[in-house]
């Protein structure tokens, strides 16, 4: 008999359950990211919307971009002898304070709607309620692009448009966990969510790609494009997204057995017969996350009604926040997004006025922040696992992401080559505890072993949190755009007390973590097999 190819080789491999769990950890990177890709594009897109043109000897109009005649102004000042062609209402001398209010009006939508989103989004099938989140976002992003092509100048539109987005935007983010959640296990969960959470800095890039493709020539187009990207990803989650393994009839979460699949094994080792009084219809059977007891003669996990069967209720509001260490966590990532989101929207136009480029090249190396968020993400994922200690971990990062905020502040003004350096850095560590409370965890607190089994509480303990943080990223924006008039060293004097804040949040539970290890989110060290 021949040698089967080795492509082939690789494919059967690995067995139906994990292509499955590859299929649904790449569908749904992608679906987000796409949301993110969709919120890129205001913030390179300001660099635009207040341009500066000058009269030329001739009479015509030559058109030049804000960095270049902040050259030859003093800072924080706008020329005198320029005559203002930005796109009105944001050709006046207040444009950093609208500019900051469309910020604002989209994240206070979104950290309004998302309280309201997880308890919605558990009570409804998943596919549907993303599917229409995104056709709706895809619209809406498309909308205030439509505005170039309309010659709109109505500031209370683009308001409008932001407010509904940031509505809509919501249904995102805790589908996409609630899913992962449900296929993938406490096992190896840092590393895992925090490659998958790269996806924000992904978008991220690829939004101001594309953005910045036609910022300059047809600035419509860097809303329209993206929009319509997420509208295509929406329609990609309608006819592909398994919401659960059972849905498909895979097995449940191999975390379950850490130390087989560790090993390279691709099959599970049998588990010990459930007893005969907790045997259900295997068609009507999850296996749930064990709270991580055992002992030497016992090492099966308990299996409880689906959550589709109705056989639990869906945890309330008041009852996702008395789990412990949701407050912390939630509070410390209203001051962690806080600092990350200001970066997001304001990051181009500080590059624009500090190291004077184009609004192209500013969005271009922008993407570097995104690069260095990337690594941080999963850096912070891998050290968590590790030590399995998530507030130490973020706590570790929260410290040291201050002083290089401040070390940003100053050296980013010696030349490109610094500011790429502080990008890089500044990136891993503001990025690195936003990505790891925002999926670790979330997942962690919201399969608490206080909820007994009931997995209905992901959605709204993943709400919660990031609701919670979305308040401080509709603050960082709007602060931003208050504060940075006097001076962009007093902006981040605001990140770096913000910082701070973060991390005093965190105090109690790195506490408690060091004195006693895996309780701050209620996971175990990982059992050994017997």
């Amino acid at each position: 008999m021949a040698q089967l190819p080795p492509g082939i080789r690789f494919i059967v491999s690995f067995s139906r359950d994990q292509w499955y769990r590859a299929f649904i950890f790449i569908l749904t990177f992608l679906l987000y990211a796409s949301f993110h890709l969709s919120r890129k594009p205001i913030s390179i897109v300001k660099g635009e919307l207040h341009s500066y043109c000058t009269a030329s000897n001739d009479g015509k109009v030559r058109f030049s971009s804000q960095s270049q005649k902040a050259r030859d102004a003093p800072a924080h000042q706008l020329p005198d002898n320029g005559t203002d062609c930005g796109w009105a209402p944001f050709d006046q001398e207040n444009y950093q304070q609208l500019l900051g209010a469309l910020d604002y009006s989209f994240l206070c939508a979104y950290a309004v709607g998302m309280y309201l989103s997880g308890i919605i989004g558990e009570r409804l099938p998943i596919r549907y309620y993303l599917t229409f989140g995104m056709l709706a976002s895809g619209a809406f992003t498309a909308l205030f692009g439509v505005g170039y092509f309309y010659n709109i100048h109505s500031f209370g539109f683009y308001v409008i448009t932001q407010i509904i987005n940031g509505l809509v935007q919501t249904t995102g983010w805790p589908s996409v966990v609630t899913c992962l959640g449900n296929w993938f296990g406490k096992g190896r969960r840092g590393l895992i969510m925090g490659v998958w959470n790269s996806h924000t800095s992904v978008g991220n890039i690829l939004g101001s790609l594309i953005a910045g493709y036609w910022v300059s020539t047809c600035w419509g187009l860097s809303f329209i494009v993206p929009g319509a990207i997420v509208a295509a990803m929406g329609i990609l989650c309608f006819l592909f997204l398994i919401e659960h393994p059972k849905d498909i009839a895979c097995s449940s979460s191999p975390a379950t057995h850490p130390r087989g699949y560790e090993n390279g094994a691709h099959r599970f080792r049998p588990q010990k017969p459930v007893p005969a009084e907790k045997s259900l219809d295997p068609e009507m059977q999850r296996l749930l996350l064990s709270d991580g007891k055992h002992s030497g003669h016992q090492n099966h996990v308990v299996i409880l009604p689906a959550d589709g069967g109705g056989g639990m209720a869906a945890i309330s509001f008041t009852g996702a926040l008395k789990i412990p260490g949701v407050i912390e966590f939630s509070l410390c990532l209203l001051f962690a997004k806080l600092v990350s989101y200001t970066f997001l929207f304001w990051l181009p136009l500080y590059i624009t006025n500090v190291d004077h480029l184009d609004v192209k090249k500013a969005g271009e190396l922008s993407t570097l922040f995104d690069v260095g968020g990337i690594f941080g993400g999963i850096l912070a994922g891998v050290i968590s696992d590790r030590l399995e200690k998530r507030a130490s971990t973020c706590g570790l990062m929260l410290l040291l992401a201050a002083p290089t905020l401040y070390a940003f502040s100053s050296i980013s003004k010696m030349g490109l080559e610094a500011t790429i350096a502080m990008l890089l850095l500044s990136g891993a560590l503001v990025s690195g505890p936003y990505a790891l409370i925002t999926t670790a965890v979330s997942a962690d607190l919201g399969t608490h072993k206080s909820l007994k089994g009931n997995s209905h509480a992901l959605a709204t303990v993943t709400a919660i949190i990031d609701g919670t943080g979305s308040v401080g990223a509709a603050l960082g924006p709007l602060l931003a755009g208050l504060i940075s008039p006097s001076g962009w060293n007093n902006v981040f004097y605001m990140l770096m007390f913000a910082d701070a804040c973060a991390l005093l949040f965190l105090i109690r539970l790195i506490h408690k973590e060091l004195s006693c290890p895996g309780s701050a989110t209620g996971d175990q060290v990982p059992f050994k097999e017997h």
